[in-house]
């Protein structure tokens, strides 16, 4: 049945109609003073307050008797079975399977890893890490490090490459020993062009500035250890089938992460996932906080038809997290039809952007505030700090809890002000994260609570949220455009594709540079 005939479905588009033509926070506070305490939730490592988001009571009951009208409860217990809930595919998803094993029994390619990892980090003779990847395998590895970045304890430097574009390979090498330097080279496949290009790169460099033995200073993860090591890999860590790219960070593609933390570090980000899931997995449904959280982005993209969501994380080793996100979720559920195949005619994943705080707010908090359209914003702190610097912390709090509070009361402009100018009409839904600290428990719980909101939306609208079809087509036309840039054959072509393709190879375009100077010549002849 598709699930927008759902008789739950229906009665949730009337109370969003209702809610567009008159549901105000400050009302709904005022009205309810245990509306705070009835919509804050909290979970291992974190407190989440969704009091400010444009829903009721009401609405969240509803939003909880369509998870259970969709299955999503025989879902979960298929996820976590391992059964194959990628559907698409027919494979399995094995994040969560990996985090329980890693704490209970750790499989031999983590032991493996691990102990890879305490060797480099000893190693006296390796002074940088370069690591390879792209997608998640890039994101995932260079946001963990940056967020534990406090936490660093090897002596080596840690660089991430992922962009195919050379002037991020080559910031990355510049001033680099290569009988100094280990790389690692992150593709599942062995086929992910723009890691192997890199990776073919980065070899020719350590060669030609007379490195030796490079399958020393190479290593691979993948499941294709024979094609790894043609291509001049030393060791070959196994990545499991079953692990996507945007949840790989768990896996033997956390090796960086592990050279920068430890072996206990490590173990310790596994074990704060692993909680996360025993709470999503065993917690009753009106205190589940992935579970709640995951109906509320199918609340505000589908029934309040809100294009995307802010994300604003107040902790500057977070400032990743958005680009972090924008992967996991809109590569997840950014899907146009469901598990059959079947179009959909309701809104599924928006777009997730932002920036870190207090950044964000000498930039775009002036659309977020007083823009034609209105954006859920969802703000991340945390509580305890990790520098010294008096002051800062506090005011940094500050900042965070007042724009969340901004959003939720705007204001009029008073004696003296502009009107209209210094107006802002509030009632803007916010949700507010608030971690305990920033350690490689909370960071993997933090990172296991998206994951698993992002699987909830995806059940409830029926989609597929563990493939990721729409990322091949680019790729497949490019393989056909690369030999046209030298060649200049452009047979077949639309008129656009064939018209840059010459303004990449520098042809004349017709264009004459400066052209647009002559009106301005005339208006203001030379003296």
């Amino acid at each position: 049945m598709r699930h927008d005939t759902l008789p739950t479905w229906l009665r949730l588009r009337e109370l969003a109609d209702q809610v567009r033509i008159g549901f105000d926070l400050r009302e709904a506070f005022v009205a309810d003073p245990h509306r705070f305490d009835s919509l804050s939730l909290k979970a291992p490592h974190l407190r989440v307050d969704l009091s400010k988001q444009l829903w009721t009571t009401e609405v969240w009951r509803i939003l909880l008797e369509l998870a259970d009208a969709v299955d999503l409860a025989g879902w979960r217990a298929r996820l976590f079975a391992g059964d194959p809930v990628n559907t698409t595919e027919q494979r399995s998803v094995d994040h969560t399977a990996w985090r329980r094993a890693a704490i209970d029994q750790p499989p031999a390619s983590l032991e493996r890893m691990l102990t890879l990892a305490e060797r480099i980090r000893t190693d006296a003779g390796i002074d940088d890490v370069v690591h390879i990847g792209i997608g998640g395998s890039g994101l995932g590895p260079e946001l963990a490090v940056q967020a534990l970045s406090h936490q660093i304890s090897c002596r080596q430097r840690i660089h991430v490459v992922s962009n195919l574009d050379g002037h991020d390979l080559q910031a990355a090498l510049d001033g680099l020993d290569p009988d100094r330097t280990l790389f690692i080279v992150v593709s599942k496949s062995w086929s992910t062009a723009d890691t192997l290009r890199n990776a073919a790169s980065a070899m020719a460099w350590f060669q030609a500035r007379g490195g030796n033995d490079p399958a020393r200073h190479f290593v691979a993860v993948s499941s294709r250890p024979e094609q790894a090591r043609a291509s001049g890999m030393g060791e070959v860590l196994d990545m499991p089938e079953g692990m996507g790219g945007r949840f790989s960070l768990w896996s033997t593609v956390g090796l960086p992460l592990a050279i920068a933390i430890g072996r206990d570090g490590f173990t310790a980000f596994l074990r704060g996932g692993a909680e996360m899931d025993a709470h999503f997995a065993d917690t009753p449904a009106a205190a589940n906080l992935p579970l709640s959280m995951g109906l509320l982005d199918v609340w505000n993209a589908t029934f309040l038809r809100f294009a995307g969501r802010c994300v604003v994380p107040y902790h500057h080793n977070l400032r990743r997290l958005p680009a972090y996100l924008q992967q996991l979720e809109m590569e997840s559920n950014g899907k146009r039809v469901d598990r059959d195949g079947q179009v959909l005619d309701y809104p599924t994943a928006g777009v997730v952007w932002g920036e870190e705080g207090s950044n964000g707010q000498h930039a775009f908090f002036q659309w977020l505030h007083q823009g034609t359209a209105s954006m859920p914003t969802e703000i991340i702190a945390v509580r305890k700090p990790a520098h010294g610097f008096a002051g800062h912390h506090d005011a940094l709090l500050a900042n965070a809890l007042a724009q969340a509070q901004a959003l939720m009361i705007g204001s009029r402009a008073g004696s003296g002000q502009l009107a209209g100018h210094q107006d802002f009409p509030g009632n803007r839904p916010s949700s507010f994260l608030m971690l305990e600290s920033l350690d490689p428990a909370s960071f993997g719980a933090l990172l296991a609570l998206y994951e698993h909101r992002v699987f909830v939306a995806g059940v409830v609208w029926g989609v597929n949220s563990f493939d990721q079809w729409g990322v091949e087509l680019g790729k497949s036309l490019a393989r056909d455009i690369e030999p046209r840039l030298s060649s200049g054959d452009t047979a077949g072509l639309d008129a656009s594709t064939a018209g840059l393709i010459g303004w990449a190879r520098g042809g004349d375009s017709g264009h004459r540079p400066f052209a647009h100077l002559e009106g301005v010549r005339r208006l203001f002849p030379a003296r």
